[in-house]
C-alpha cells in the first residue's frame, strides 16, 4: 500500500506555522467561551429542555477539543508511522491438548491479552488468572461445561492486560472427542470486542441523556437532484484491500490464480475477499466470500473473517460446519453483518473436493470442454436462517479439472442460483493450461460491462 506521501505526486505543502497557532489560539478561547456557556446551562435533570441544552453544549466542547487536537497535528506534521501489525490481531485461536496438558496459542491471542508472544501458553488451570476476578466464574462454567458435558464455547469475559488496561473477549470453542467420545483436547477462538462494547455503552448513554426525544428536531432538506448522499454507518462496507491475502501460485497438487476486478461504475468500499490456505494435515482450504457491515463496529471485517475461519479450520472442521460458527460468531456484533461464502476444502489424497455455501454463487467445475455448477443443500444467509438449513456436499475431481469460485459482483446473476455466463467459456478454458491462463480469460471477458460491484474470481486447477 503507497505512502499517504506518494512519490507519483509532490506531497501538499504544510501550512505556514504562524497561520495554524493562531487558529489553534483562536479555538482554544472558543473552548473557554463553551465551556462558561455549559457552566451556565440549567442541570436540571427533570427539565427535557435543560438536558437537551446540557448535551448540545457537550458535543460542541467535544468538537472544539476534536479541532484543537486536529490543528496540534497539523502544525506539529504527521507522526512516525506505527509499528506493522497483522490485519488479524483482534483474533485469535489457541487449543489445549488434556491428555498432555500442552497448549498451542497462536501470537494474535498472546497481543489480545498483552503477552509476549515467546512466553508459553497458559493451561486452563492457569487461564483464569488473567481474567477480571469477578468474571472467572463465568469463565469456568464455560469451560467446564465443554469439557464435561461437551457444551460449545460462546461467551464473553474481561481479561486484565499487564498494563491494567481491560479488555473484552468474546471465545467461541468446541471440545475435541475420541472414538469413546472421551474429550481429548479443546479448541478455541478469541476476538477482542472492546471497542464494540464501548461504542454500545457511549450509544446507550447518549440515549438516556436525550430519552430519544429531540425537542427542536433538526429540518431535513432534500438533496439535490442526481445527488447521492455520503454513505452513513449502516452503508459503510468494509475495505477488502486487507482483507485477502495473495494466494501461491501453486499449493501442493493445485495450480492457483486470483483476480481483483474493481467496479466499472462509482460504488461503495466492498467487503469481498478470496482465500487459500494449506493445512497441516495436507488438505487445501478455497473459499471467496463477501462482508457487508451495518454498523460502526470496525472489527466486523474480511480480515477478522478470515482469522476466524482458519484458525476454526486447524480443528479439522469440514466447510458446512466452518460456515455455522462462522454465523455465531457474526452473530455477536448489533446489528450482524451479512455474509456470503463459499468454502471448500481439497483432500488431494482422494482427489476429493468437501464444500458448502451460504447466499454465494456455487463452485464452477469445468472438465474436458464442459462446465457444471455444483451444488449442495441448503444455502441461507447468516443470520436470516437456521444454521442446520446448511449443507456439504462432496465432489470427485480429476486431474486438469478447473475449479472456479467468485463472488456475486462478477457476472449479472439472478441471485446465487440464477444463470451463470461463466458456464459458456468451458470449450475456450480447456486449452488453457495454467490456472492464470484461465484466469486472465474470465478477467478479459467479465472485466466490462458496467459491473457496479467489486468482484473477485479465484481459480484452481488439478495438476496431481
Amino acid at each position: 500500500m503507497p505512502s499517504p506521501l506518494s512519490a507519483d505526486r509532490p506531497a501538499a505543502r504544510t501550512p505556514g506555522r504562524g497561520r495554524v497557532d493562531a487558529l489553534i489560539t483562536q479555538t482554544r478561547r472558543l473552548i473557554g467561551d463553551m465551556d462558561a456557556v455549559r457552566r451556565d446551562t440549567q442541570d436540571d435533570t427533570s427539565d427535557p429542555r435543560g438536558r437537551w441544552q446540557r448535551a448540545l453544549c457537550d458535543l460542541a466542547l467535544h468538537q472544539l477539543e476534536d479541532l484543537d487536537a486536529h490543528l496540534a497535528q497539523l502544525r506539529d506534521g504527521p507522526p512516525p508511522p506505527p509499528p506493522r501489525e497483522s490485519p488479524l490481531g483482534r483474533v485469535g485461536s489457541a487449543e489445549w491438548n488434556l491428555l498432555t496438558d500442552e497448549a498451542f496459542w497462536s501470537p494474535e491471542l498472546h497481543g489480545i491479552v498483552g503477552r509476549d508472544p515467546a512466553a508459553p501458553p497458559l493451561t486452563l488451570d492457569e487461564l483464569p488468572s488473567l481474567v477480571l476476578e469477578e468474571d472467572r466464574p463465568y469463565l469456568t462454567s464455560l469451560v467446564t461445561g465443554c469439557l464435561v458435558d461437551a457444551k460449545p464455547i460462546d461467551g464473553e469475559f474481561r481479561v486484565v492486560r499487564p498494563d491494567g488496561e481491560v479488555r473484552t473477549v468474546h471465545m467461541m470453542g468446541e471440545p475435541v472427542l475420541d472414538a469413546r467420545g472421551s474429550t481429548t483436547s479443546m479448541w478455541a477462538v478469541l476476538r477482542d470486542v472492546s471497542e464494540l462494547r464501548r461504542s454500545r455503552r457511549a450509544v446507550g448513554a447518549t440515549r438516556d441523556s436525550l430519552h430519544l426525544r429531540d425537542p427542536l428536531p433538526p429540518r431535513r432538506h432534500p438533496a439535490p437532484a442526481g445527488h447521492r448522499p455520503a454513505a452513513g454507518p449502516r452503508e459503510a462496507a468494509p475495505s477488502s484491500r486487507h482483507g485477502s491475502p495473495r494466494p501461491p501460485r501453486t499449493t501442493g497438487p493445485l495450480d492457483v490464480a486470483v483476480r481483483h476486478l474493481p467496479a466499472t461504475t462509482s460504488s461503495p468500499l466492498d467487503g469481498g475477499w478470496y482465500d487459500v490456505l494449506e493445512l497441516p494435515d495436507g488438505d487445501t482450504l478455497l473459499g471467496t466470500g463477501t462482508l457487508t457491515g451495518h454498523g460502526p463496529d470496525a472489527t466486523a471485517t474480511p480480515a477478522t473473517t478470515l482469522g476466524a475461519l482458519r484458525g476454526m479450520a486447524m480443528s479439522g472442521a469440514g466447510p458446512a460446519q466452518l460456515l455455522s460458527w462462522l454465523e455465531q460468531l457474526l452473530s455477536a456484533d448489533d446489528p450482524p453483518p451479512r455474509c456470503s461464502t463459499v468454502y471448500c476444502r481439497y483432500r488431494p489424497a482422494t482427489r476429493t473436493l468437501a464444500w458448502a455455501r451460504t447466499g454465494h454463487p456455487a463452485p464452477l467445475l469445468f472438465r474436458g470442454g464442459r462446465a457444471f455448477r455444483l451444488d449442495a443443500p441448503g444455502c441461507v444467509l447468516p443470520g436470516t436462517g437456521p444454521a442446520a438449513a446448511r449443507g456439504q456436499a462432496e465432489t470427485a475431481l480429476e486431474e486438469g479439472d478447473v475449479l472456479v469460485l467468485h463472488t456475486d459482483g462478477l457476472v449479472p446473476v439472478g441471485g446465487p442460483d440464477g444463470p451463470d455466463p461463466l458456464l459458456d467459456l468451458a470449450p475456450r478454458l480447456a486449452g488453457r493450461r495454467t490456472a492464470q491462463d484461465c484466469a486472465r480469460l474470465i478477467a478479459r471477458e467479465c472485466g466490462h460491462g458496467g459491473r457496479t460491484d467489486d468482484a473477485r474470481v479465484l481459480v484452481a486447477r488439478i495438476t496431481g
